[in-house]
């Protein structure tokens, strides 16, 4: 058994509200959810000591605790690899409580990705020596021109399936329909409307995109034994683990032998080595979901269903409310908002709650992981008894 199985919790979620060109800065949404996340705790900022957030995150941590006024820090730590850094910086803080390091912690993640600085590929440089020299001299300069190759290669080995992608967008938008938060709410979508859409990069069209979204989301995470005594129902940490691949390359990650057994794969396999349950065990998933096709390869990836079986997966309604398998339930980062997954972390809690807007009956076990195409990781999360 892990030691570290079901010993964290937990007990707070804030978020602003989502939008396209929100007046605040990311300092002050940080701030908002961050605070909304202690009050939804019953928890005062002097309680936190441990903080956690991505390498890409504006906001640092010493600006966010003067602000917030926290208490001295005994932990604090970032994450890289952006999409695949939500998992790795709860689950860093949560082992710093494991091992009795701090008491309280904090994860956050700021954005406004409304503005060109905060995409990396819009600021390419005339000669390049990081990792990018691999894919941006071929033309592929954006994150959805090299998830589109993975794609391509997908559909060249299993078929295409388009409709299974159109499934997972029609079926996200209806999530948001009864999510109040979700900037998509109210602008319905359906297949007709996903194959008029058009191209962003074959085979991926607009709704196969994530939203470009302002907004923030934080937790607050504690020792299990202490969130009992809490405002809100305690949300085990039943595992965590993270993924890098032997060789991997991020986002381009199509030059290895096996294009889809990569960090997704890895981190799968060590976390169903410590959760002592299976795939079939998880009642609900919150699947990273910057372009569409991430979620078939995840789903394969984490034993859902064998290779090259994702879209008939998709094709038999299991993703939806009433499926096998319901999948992003607020509709995930192409219809709720575009968080760096953290929203995805934020809904996972209200369904282990049984608070959310599309709440699945009976759930008490689920899936957040991080992007399939970077470094990654993966949590899965379970109602306390």
């Amino acid at each position: 058994m892990s030691a570290f199985r079901d010993t964290t919790a937990i007990v707070g979620i804030g978020e602003t509200r989502f939008g396209k060109g929100l007046p605040e800065s990311e300092l002050q949404l940080a701030c908002e959810a961050v605070g909304r996340a202690l009050e939804d705790a019953g928890l005062s900022p002097r309680d936190v000591d441990a903080v956690g957030s991505y390498t890409m995150e504006a906001t640092t941590d010493f600006e966010l605790a003067r602000q917030m006024g926290f208490g001295n820090l005994h932990f604090f730590s970032q994450t890289g690899h952006g999409g695949g850094a939500a998992p790795g910086t709860i689950g860093h803080v949560a082992l710093a409580i494991a091992a009795g390091v701090a008491q309280v912690g904090v994860v956050w993640r700021a954005r406004k990705r409304s503005g060109t600085a905060s995409r990396v590929w819009g600021q390419t440089a005339p000669v390049l020596t990081d990792h990018w020299k691999w894919s941006r001299p071929s033309g592929l300069l954006r994150p959805v021109d090299e998830v589109a190759m993975l794609t391509q290669r997908y559909f060249h080995d299993f078929g295409d399936a388009r409709d299974a992608l159109a499934l997972i967008a029609v079926s996200q938008r209806a999530y948001a329909h009864a999510n109040p938060n979700a900037q998509m709410r109210g602008r319905p979508l359906d297949r007709d409307d996903y194959f008029a859409a058009r191209m962003v990069a074959e085979p991926l069209c607009l709704f196969d995109n994530c939203l470009e979204t302002d907004g923030a989301v934080a937790i607050v995470l504690t020792k299990a034994e202490r969130a009992r005594d809490l405002r809100q129902p305690p949300v085990l940490i039943r595992a965590f683990s993270q993924g890098l691949a032997t060789g991997h390359q991020p986002m381009a990650d199509f030059h290895r032998r096996d294009a889809f057994d990569g960090c997704s794969a890895v981190a799968a396999r060590n976390l169903w080595r410590q959760a002592g349950i299976g795939p079939k065990d998880v009642d609900v998933a919150q699947i990273y979901d910057a372009f569409s096709p991430l979620i078939l390869f995840s789903l394969e990836a984490y034993g859902f269903c064998g290779r090259g079986e994702a879209a008939d997966f998709v094709r038999s309604g299991a993703l939806a409310a009433d499926g096998g398998l319901p999948v992003n339930t607020a509709g995930g980062g192409l219809s709720e908002g575009y968080v760096h997954g953290m929203n995805l972390v934020a809904e996972g809690v209200r369904q282990m709650r049984g608070s959310a807007t599309s709440q699945v009956a009976g759930a008490e076990t689920c899936l957040v992981t991080g992007c399939d195409s970077t470094p990654n990781g993966a949590l899965l999360l379970r109602r306390a008894a």
